[in-house]
């Protein structure tokens, strides 16, 4: 067991970093992208594993609009995003407000951007869906919805919600079925083909302010909901595999890591990263930040990140 309180690797930038992602595409799987107040920026990070020692190149930055005054709020990379390529290919949407700005960029001439438009209240969650055909978003205004890119951008699924929609997670193995989960505890399987649901959990407490799906293991989603993280084994779903009092306060986010076959989590609650292996109730890890800017893993190497101010952080976890 380990207890961490200082990064392993930092990446210090000029401004306040509101929002970020990794992208987790096998082309793509060291680029950044980091939401400012005005502009994004995309970075590529390399790490001691790969490149010998850590650093990081700026590629390029995108102008969110001069009259933009809500902050990023998600940022989801297409499956199609690829550095593998001649162009390179990097679509990517980010959350502002209750409008979702689809970038499009080769990294040199070519830059597009696509503004969609439906929802009527803040969007908090965004994710590629349906092997990159459609886009997902959840909002306060108690619905998910589903658009094409392709062309102008249409809302061609609506789903209604009971409370606002604060996370849509896709699964690589079953891209048809997506995971949409409510402020007020509900988790719903939500297949796209048939346009219902197949699958229902409810937490035991709320608000619900995250949820994800195990990549190593499809049968198990877990939610972070009045300061318990709260794990589902769907082979069993009406009762909770395992409830984990992590904080009497509310946390922010909780993801699953993509790699280890012995189930891993990761959580910000307050202003506090956590991570845990799934049964355990010890800390691998415990680090304090100094703002949330959100939290992401590596998708090939055992690294969590967070951001702090104007640092993005990271940190190998010793896992089995």
């Amino acid at each position: 067991m380990r207890s961490v309180t200082d990064p392993d690797h930092s990446i210090q930038l000029n401004e306040a970093i509101y929002c970020y992602e990794i992208c987790t595409n096998d082309f793509a799987y060291n680029l950044i992208a980091v939401a400012f107040r005005k502009h994004l920026s995309l970075l590529l990070v390399g790490l001691p594993e790969e490149s010998g020692e850590f650093g990081y190149t700026h590629l390029q930055d995108l102008d969110l609009g001069d009259k933009e005054q809500l902050c990023v709020s998600a940022l989801a990379f297409s499956p199609d995003t690829s550095l593998n390529c001649t162009p390179n290919n990097v679509t990517l949407c980010a959350a502002i407000g209750n409008q979702l700005k689809l970038f499009r960029t080769d990294l040199a001439q070519y830059n597009t951007l696509q503004v969609l438009r439906g929802h009527a209240d803040y969007v908090n969650d965004v994710s590629w869906v349906c092997e990159g055909e459609l886009l997902a978003s959840v909002s306060d205004d108690f619905t998910c919805r589903f658009w094409t890119t392709a062309g102008g951008g249409e809302n061609v699924i609506t789903f209604g919600l009971s409370s606002a929609g604060m996370s849509v997670k896709s699964h690589p193995e079953d891209p048809n079925k997506v995971l949409v989960a409510e402020k007020k505890g509900i988790i719903h399987l939500y297949n796209v083909t048939i346009k219902q649901t197949i699958i229902s959990v409810e937490s035991p407490k709320f608000p619900l302010m995250s949820a994800d799906w195990a990549h190593s293991n499809r049968l198990f989603i877990t939610s972070l909901a009045g300061g318990d993280v709260v794990t589902w084994d769907l082979n069993r779903p009406y009762v909770p595999a395992d409830i984990k009092q992590v904080h009497e306060d509310c946390g922010r986010v909780v993801r699953f890591a993509p790699g280890s076959s012995e189930m891993v989590i990761a959580m910000v609650i307050g202003l506090t990263l956590k991570v845990f292996a799934a049964k355990s109730t010890v800390p691998l890890l415990e680090a304090s930040l100094k703002s949330y800017g959100g939290m992401a893993w590596h998708q090939r190497l055992p690294y969590i990140s967070a951001v702090s101010d104007r640092k993005l952080l990271f940190w190998k976890v010793q896992m089995k």
